[in-house]
C-alpha cells in the first residue's frame, strides 16, 4: 500500500488526528492492533475524560463533536479543596464559575468509550482513511526518502510519514532509539462510575485528599465518574474488598452532597506515572498523545494535551502540503515539535509540581495551600486566567482550537 501517513496505533489521539488530515485532503493509514468492537466495550476502558473547551472545537473542527454532543456532561462549575476521610473538607476552597467568563461552559465529561464509538464511527465515513484492524506494526523501515511500516502478516505499507500513536508504553519509540525521561509515582488511579440521587448539575469536585487526589466528574443520567488516586499499597487493598466494602470507602470520600450513591458498572485501576520523550521527531517519523508524553490526571489534562497535539501537528502536516511541500521532511516536524514540546513540558512539570504540594497531610504544608487557594478565590483577574486555561483557551493557539478550519 502506499499513502501519505501511516499510524502505528488508533486511540483516540491517533484516530483524532487520522481524520482531521484525512478530512484535509491527506491520505492516511491506521494500524491498530485492537477490534474496533472491543476498544469500544466497557469492559475495555472504565475512564472518562475531561473534554476542555479547547478541546471541543478541535473534536468539532474535525467533524467529530456531532457524534459526541448528544453524550457530552458540561462543566458549569468547579470546586477544588483539601480534604480527609476523616476529618471531611477544609472551608477554605477555590471555585470557578464559567459565569464570570462567559457563556459556555469549562468543558464536558464523557466517557472514553463514547469518545471511540463516535472516532471509529466517522472514521468508517471518512474519505481517505484506512483503517487496518486488527493488524500489528512489527517494524518500520526509514530512509531518506520514505517510512515503509511492515506489518506482522508481511503486508508493507509506504508514507511519506509515519507516526506513532501506540501509548506510553510506545515500541515503535522504542524502535526509533528515542528515550524518555520521568518516574512512577507508587500511586495507582482507581476509576469507578457512580450513580446518586440528586442532580450533580454540573459542578466538578476535586479534593486534595493525603493519599492523593480524589475528583468526582459529572456525567449525564445522574452519574459521576470518580478518579480516586491512592497510594499504591493501599490502592490494592481497596480493589481487593468486595463491592459492599469498597463503596462504604467511597462514600467516606465522596460525602453526602448528592445524597446516596451506589456503583455503577465495574472498578478498574491503574498505574500512575510521569513520561516525556526525549524528543517528539526522527526522520520520517513522529510522537503524539501518550507515545510522546503522559502526566499523573490530577488536573484532567491528559487527553486534552493529545488533543492539542492534534490542533497542531494537523495545522503544521496540512499547511506543508497545500504549498507542495514534503510533509515528511525534517523541517516541517521541527515545526511541529517547537510548537508542542514546551507546552506540553511545561504543563507536565505544573502537574507535577501540584500533587507533591497537595498529596501530604502535614500540617503546616496543609494551611499554607488552604490558604493559597482561599486567597486565589478572592483575586478575580487570577481566577480568570486560571479559569480560562482551565477551557485550553489561552497562549498561542492552533486554528482548530480557536474555532477555525484546518
Amino acid at each position: 500500500m502506499r499513502t501519505d501517513v501511516v499510524f502505528a496505533g488508533g486511540g483516540m489521539v491517533g484516530l483524532s488526528l487520522a481524520i482531521a488530515l484525512a478530512r484535509a485532503g491527506i491520505q492516511v493509514v491506521v494500524v491498530d492492533r485492537e477490534t474496533p468492537e472491543s476498544v469500544q466495550s466497557l469492559a475495555y476502558d472504565g475512564r472518562a475524560s475531561a473534554i476542555a473547551l479547547g478541546s471541543k472545537r478541535v473534536l468539532e473542527g474535525a467533524g467529530i463533536w456531532s457524534e459526541l454532543a448528544d453524550h457530552a456532561s458540561p462543566i458549569w462549575d468547579i470546586r477544588v479543596a483539601d480534604g480527609h476521610p476523616l476529618r471531611g473538607v477544609s472551608p477554605l476552597f477555590l471555585h470557578y464559575d464559567h459565569a464570570d467568563v462567559g457563556e459556555d461552559p469549562f468543558g464536558w465529561i464523557i466517557e472514553n468509550r463514547v469518545t471511540r464509538q463516535a472516532l471509529h464511527k466517522v472514521a468508517a465515513r471518512t474519505d481517505g482513511l484506512t483503517l487496518l484492524a486488527p493488524a500489528s506494526v512489527a517494524r518500520i523501515n526509514r530512509d531518506a526518502d520514505q517510512a515503509l511500516a511492515v506489518l506482522d502478516d508481511g503486508r508493507e505499507i509506504s508514507a511519506a510519514l509515519a507516526i506513532a500513536a501506540d501509548g506510553k508504553f510506545s515500541k515503535r519509540r522504542e524502535e526509533a532509539g528515542i528515550g524518555v525521561s520521568g518516574w512512577n509515582y507508587d500511586q495507582v488511579s482507581m476509576v469507578a462510575t457512580v450513580r446518586h440521587e440528586r442532580d450533580h448539575d454540573g459542578v466538578a469536585v476535586e479534593l486534595f485528599l493525603p493519599g492523593g487526589p480524589f475528583a468526582m466528574l459529572p456525567m449525564a443520567e445522574r452519574r459521576c465518574n470518580i478518579v480516586w488516586s491512592e497510594q499504591k499499597d493501599r490502592a490494592e487493598r481497596f480493589m481487593a474488598m468486595n463491592d459492599a466494602d469498597f463503596l462504604k470507602e467511597l462514600t467516606l470520600r465522596f460525602g453526602d452532597w448528592l445524597g446516596e450513591i451506589e456503583l455503577s458498572g465495574p472498578r478498574f485501576a491503574y498505574p500512575l506515572s510521569l513520561q516525556q520523550a526525549e524528543r517528539y521527531t526522527d526522520r520520517r517519523f513522529a510522537l503524539i498523545g501518550d507515545a510522546a508524553h503522559s502526566i499523573h490526571p490530577i488536573a484532567g489534562q491528559g487527553l486534552n494535551m493529545g488533543l492539542r497535539d492534534v490542533a497542531g501537528f494537523a495545522e503544521v502536516l496540512v499547511d506543508a502540503a497545500r504549498l507542495g511541500l514534503d510533509i515528511g521532511a525534517p523541517s516541517v516536524l521541527r515545526d511541529y515539535e517547537r510548537r508542542r514540546r514546551f507546552d506540553n513540558v511545561l504543563l507536565a512539570a505544573v502537574t507535577d509540581g501540584l500533587l507533591r504540594l497537595f498529596s501530604n497531610d502535614v500540617p503546616p504544608v496543609r494551611a499554607v495551600r488552604d490558604l493559597g487557594l482561599a486567597t486565589v478565590n478572592r483575586l478575580p483577574p487570577v481566577k480568570h486566567f486560571l479559569m480560562r486555561h482551565a477551557m485550553g483557551v489561552v497562549g498561542d493557539l492552533p486554528r482548530l482550537v480557536r474555532g477555525e478550519a484546518l
